[in-house]
């Protein structure tokens, strides 16, 4: 296998040389179609919500702030951890960065637990659903349950790179997945930024 110098110094292999601009660009465009599906619920709803009636809908009350904050900080504490895992990576400290990756990891899991605590709480104590709510609940599930699965497949994509990086597939010169990781994780960030304000702020 050919293999180039690299500025920082060491080696790494001509083809990955080769595609790694290649690989960031294909991910970034996959993000890009993310946001463009996420912005077509969201502008549905903005519009939708603002039609003329009042909203909440009468009979439907806005969803409790308090756990949705606590998710919140959660979440934003996981998009800390995972950037500082990545850099600690790039230092050759593995097992800082193997920590701080177990501990984005189990951040993610306390957000998706959180909100199932409260879809639960949201259909069996105000009776709020994504059928019988009418737009605010069919808006409300379907957006913040797209964001959820998108955390999900988060999760299960970190828990791949550490497996990963245990593995030896990754080096200090090699790192893309790592990287794409951290792309996904603060894009899964900022989409909660976007629905944590249209539902329970303004």
């Amino acid at each position: 296998m050919a293999v180039v110098s690299i500025p920082g110094g060491g080696e790494v292999d001509q083809l990955y040389a080769d595609t790694r601009e290649l690989r960031l660009q294909g991910f970034l465009l996959f993000l890009v179609s993310d946001v463009v599906l996420f912005s077509s619920f969201i502008f549905a709803y903005l519009y939708l919500r603002n039609s003329g009636q009042g909203w909440p809908p009468p009979g439907i009350a806005r969803p409790p702030i308090s756990l949705a904050a606590l998710n919140s900080a959660i979440l934003f504490g996981s998009g800390a951890t995972m950037h500082y895992a990545l850099e600690n990576f790039k230092r050759g400290n593995f097992l800082r960065y193997s920590s701080l990756m177990l501990w984005t990891i189990l951040l993610g899991i306390l957000f998706l637990c959180g909100q199932g605590i409260e879809y639960t709480t949201l259909y069996f104590q105000d009776h709020v659903s994504w059928a019988g709510s009418g737009i605010f609940g069919a808006s409300f599930f379907t957006l913040t349950g797209m964001h959820g699965f998108h955390v999900f497949c988060g999760i299960c994509y970190l828990v791949v790179l550490l497996l990963q990086s245990v593995h030896g597939v990754y080096d200090k010169n090699k790192y893309f997945g790592l990287t794409a990781g951290t792309l996904y994780w603060h894009f899964v960030d900022v989409i909660w930024v976007v629905l944590f304000s249209i539902f329970y702020l303004i």
